[in-house]
């Protein structure tokens, strides 16, 4: 099977040959990468994948409606909790854009009818031929992050807004060489 090159180990691999660049419309798997990925802010993203299943216990599935009610006393326990990234900012930003994503899903129906909206409802096909093409951000997540402070969400940077957009499918990053480029297109 031809990949794209940065997938090294057994963990990347199966990312990336499942779930990676495939379009996500399931708000419970959006707002867990929306949590992972500014979790990631500053590591690698094998760190969060190694972390992936503690962070699922930990947050109760992602559930968006139980995070948004954790108190200081669950925030003290998670800091504890040598399975996920044990960083004060992040576990509060966690908290905070779970309130924020609730906000979102009442004003617009769903998080995903708002965020897809950024891309017209489908994927960005930017038909890359080498890695060195693949941007950081770009003007799309620049405006996805504009847009999400502005509502009071926080890790969402552009460019862990266009972390974002290559992991949910609001953007076909795979090489064209690489055999998942056809099959998420």
């Amino acid at each position: 099977m031809k990949r794209c090159n940065w997938p090294t180990n057994e963990l990347s691999i199966r990312y990336h040959d499942e779930e990676w660049g495939k379009p996500l419309h399931d708000d419970r798997g959006l707002f867990e990468f929306l949590i992972l990925e500014g979790a990631q802010a500053g590591l690698s993203w094998d760190t969060i994948l190694r972390k992936r299943e503690n962070y699922r216990k930990a947050f109760d599935g992602f559930d968006v409606n139980k995070v948004a009610r954790y108190t200081d006393k669950k925030v003290e326990k998670l800091l504890q909790d040598e399975g996920i990234i044990r960083n004060r900012l992040k576990i509060a930003s966690a908290i905070s854009n779970a309130r924020a994503f609730l906000a979102v899903q009442n004003e617009f129906g769903s998080f995903d009818k708002y965020i897809w909206s950024f891309v017209d409802g489908k994927p960005i096909d930017n038909k890359l031929k080498e890695s060195s093409q693949v941007p950081a951000k770009t003007e799309v997540s620049d405006a996805i992050s504009k847009d999400l402070k502005k509502r009071g969400f926080n890790f969402v940077g552009s460019t862990i807004m266009y972390a974002f957009m290559q992991a949910t499918g609001m953007v076909n990053d795979h090489l064209v060489n690489c055999s998942r480029y056809k099959e998420v297109r």
